[in-house]
């Protein structure tokens, strides 16, 4: 298997992930925040889901090089939030979690959808000697794309399994 392969398969488990997190969940469910003993409420399916999506596209956009789905499609009108258009939610307070709160999670579904569908078509053109291109020489070592596709699977994935459990508080 090669590494554009692996990475393949990676990123193709998560809409399954994804489905399942928000799976029959009406927008006041997808907007509930457990409360976190210590630090006010956690994050609510909605705001994990739209989160992890955004990072990925803004980090497969900066990658090939390209404008972001959540700009150039019009998802940011289509969600209406009352945030900056390119936050990604990154470092979001209590009150910037809150001011996620998309209609529905058809929606958060069809946004994914969109960005995967973008992943996997960048990732079909890439050859190993792509992932080796140098993203950020900031760090020591320095990213490579490799690392940063690796880094995003990483997090859409440990956010899509802390949604599927804020989920389950509520079935």
């Amino acid at each position: 298997m090669t590494s554009t392969e692996i990475l393949e398969e990676a990123f193709g488990r998560m809409p399954d992930a994804i489905r399942r997190a928000v799976s029959g969940l009406d927008a006041d469910q997808l907007m509930v925040r457990p409360t976190a003993t210590g630090n006010g409420k956690g994050n609510s399916v909605a705001w994990l889901i739209w989160h992890l999506t955004r990072v990925q596209d803004n980090h497969i956009a900066d990658a090939a090089q390209l404008p972001e789905l959540w700009l150039r499609e019009g998802w940011a009108e289509r969600f209406g939030l009352d945030l900056d258009p390119a936050d990604t939610g990154y470092g979001h307070s209590s009150s910037q979690v809150e001011k996620v709160r998309p209609a529905s999670a058809e929606l958060l579904v069809e946004y994914y959808d969109a960005v995967h569908s973008r992943t996997l078509e960048y990732i079909a053109g890439l050859g190993e000697v792509d992932l080796d291109r140098i993203l950020d020489a900031s760090w020591d070592p320095p990213v490579t794309l490799r690392v940063r596709l690796v880094s995003v699977v990483e997090d859409c994935m440990q956010h899509a399994g802390q949604a599927a459990y804020v989920r389950g508080l509520l079935i």
